[in-house]
C-alpha cells in the first residue's frame, strides 16, 4: 500500500514540473521572422472587427528557416515593405516594418 502511494505522489510531481514547464514555455517561447509585404496574399476580412485584413506570408527567421504566417492588422500594409514579426507560441504577437540592412543576412539571401 505504501508503495502503491509513494508512486502515486511521484506521478503527481512528475505530471506538475511537466505542467509548469509547458506552461513557462509557452508564455516565453518567442522568436522573429522576416518577411516582405506581398498584398496579392492579402485578404480584407468583412468583420466588424478592427483587425480588417488577414495577411499569408512566406516568412524567414534568423537561420534562414521559411514558414508560412498568417496575421491580422487593422491597416493594408504597404506593398513591398519589410517587415520584422514577433511569434509566440500561439502565432504572431507583433510586427513592425524594418529596413532592408536590418534584416539578418541570411534573410537577405531569401528575401529579394
Amino acid at each position: 500500500m505504501k508503495g502503491k502511494l509513494f508512486a502515486a505522489i511521484i506521478t503527481v510531481l512528475i505530471l506538475g514540473v511537466c505542467f509548469a514547464g509547458g506552461l513557462y514555455y509557452m508564455e516565453n517561447y518567442d522568436e522573429f521572422f522576416y518577411g516582405k509585404v506581398d498584398n496579392s496574399r492579402m485578404e480584407k476580412l468583412s468583420s466588424n472587427d478592427e483587425m480588417k485584413y488577414e495577411y499569408t506570408l512566406d516568412c524567414y527567421n534568423k537561420k534562414g528557416k521559411k514558414r508560412e504566417l498568417v496575421f491580422k492588422t487593422s491597416r493594408k500594409l504597404k506593398e513591398g515593405a519589410y517587415i520584422s514579426l514577433e511569434v509566440k507560441f500561439s502565432g504572431v504577437h507583433k510586427w513592425e516594418e524594418v529596413q532592408y540592412k536590418e534584416l539578418p543576412q541570411k534573410v537577405q539571401d531569401k528575401i529579394e
